[in-house]
């Protein structure tokens, strides 16, 4: 995620269109449906790098920049950031291509501490990669 006017060059950990029902009494969608996708995308690689189950325990850290419109496309982008013996955290980065526009524009950035767990739910160490 280097360039902060260019989506990351990697594909999407989730992208998904923003809906009517997920929206504000202003019109706008929900900040806690677009952190819910922030948080289901640093778990998606978060499960990758964990090679199974994660559970979130910490959102760190998370910025609102700007409004995500109906009808926007919503691209969330995922990089692990830190890893330690069984915990792990995430830079989310959500970008939107309105409907009829090619561009994309930063609207969220976040960070996500999601830690390795047992079919149990206890805590269990990453794998050595």
């Amino acid at each position: 995620m280097l360039d902060p006017n260019s989506p990351p060059d990697t594909e999407p950990s989730i992208r998904i269109i923003a809906m009517p029902a997920d929206t504000n009494p202003s019109g706008d969608i929900f900040g806690g449906w677009l952190m819910s996708m922030m948080d289901m995308a640093g778990a998606n690689v978060a499960y990758q790098r964990a090679a199974g189950r994660v559970a979130t325990v910490a959102v760190d850290k998370i910025e609102f920049h700007r409004p995500v419109a109906i009808g926007d496309v919503v691209s969330c982008y995922a990089e692990i950031i830190r890893t330690g013996t069984s915990s792990l955290g995430t830079k989310v980065e959500v970008w939107v291509r309105r409907r009829i526009e090619t561009d994309q524009f930063k609207v969220t950035e976040g960070e996500f501490t999601f830690v390795a767990i047992n079919n149990d739910g206890t805590s269990r160490p990453l794998p050595n990669i």
